[in-house]
């Protein structure tokens, strides 16, 4: 008879950026569901702590840390209080993002810097904060992870999304080279590229002509979930030691390109 794992991350310490709502959200909840320890970041408290007291309630455990990734110091701070209170983190889902598209013709510079600021600073201060946790984690139990959101726009052509764009393309290749720098010390690294999913990313978009794509995808296709992503996220992080996924595209069926 076979048998399955209903708690593949048991023991594990999961750090989630970008965790107040959609991806970030919803990863959390499946990684404490698999047995993981969660620490949930972001910088709206109120949405923090009702997701760890949803993911205590059902029996899971939670750590909310409101922090502003585009702050060196207080993710450093975070990744101390991790330690104390949960343990070193195995595992950094790396989710907290801003998607701002605009012609670039606009100059809407304001746009470009904060997209930059939170999509690749941001990004690298989370790594920055908790990578000397994962390489200690993997040296004790023989696998750690580092899992980069990106998206599919790293690889195709939008017009209009060239800063934001250019900032996944930036998480793609970082996590590709981290990947063989890394994986010598049993850190694996992957780089999640999601199509379009129903998030709150859509929400920031002001520009005209990307809000009038955005409504017509509706009626051309079904959009992916956030817990779609999450999903991959606790497959990629459920294999065993030796197998790392480098790089996972996630599109709906009828989106394509």
């Amino acid at each position: 008879m076979t048998t399955h794992n209903t708690s593949p991350l048991a023991g594990r310490v999961a750090v989630v950026t970008g965790a107040s709502s959609g991806i970030g959200a919803a990863t959390a909840k499946r990684l404490a569901a698999s047995g993981a320890a969660v620490a949930v970041l972001a910088r709206r408290a109120d949405r923090l702590e009702l997701l760890a007291k949803e993911i205590e309630r059902v029996g899971g455990t939670a750590l909310a840390l409101t922090v502003d990734v585009t702050d060196p110091q207080a993710l450093r701070t975070a990744a101390e209080r991790v330690a104390a209170e949960l343990g070193i983190a195995d595992l950094l889902f790396n989710n907290a993002g801003v998607m701002l598209p605009a012609p670039v013709e606009e100059l809407p510079v304001e746009q470009w810097q904060r997209q930059i600021d939170l999509n690749v600073t941001g990004l690298m201060n989370a790594i920055g904060a908790f990578l000397p946790q994962l390489i200690a984690a993997a040296a004790d139990k023989g696998v750690a992870d580092l899992v980069n959101t990106s998206s599919i726009a790293a690889q195709n052509l939008f017009p209009n999304f060239a800063v934001y764009s250019g900032t996944k393309a930036y998480v793609t290749h970082l996590s590709r080279t981290l990947r063989a720098e890394l994986g010598t010390k049993d850190v694996r690294v992957c780089a999640i590229e999601p199509g379009i999913v129903g998030t709150e990313l859509q929400n920031h978009v002001t520009d005209a002509g990307a809000l009038e794509w955005i409504e017509g995808s509706k009626q051309e296709m079904t959009w992916l979930d956030p817990e779609d992503i999450a999903e991959a996220v606790n497959f990629l992080a459920s294999q065993p030691a030796h197998v790392n996924l480098q790089q996972v595209t996630i599109m709906p069926t009828r989106q394509p390109s």
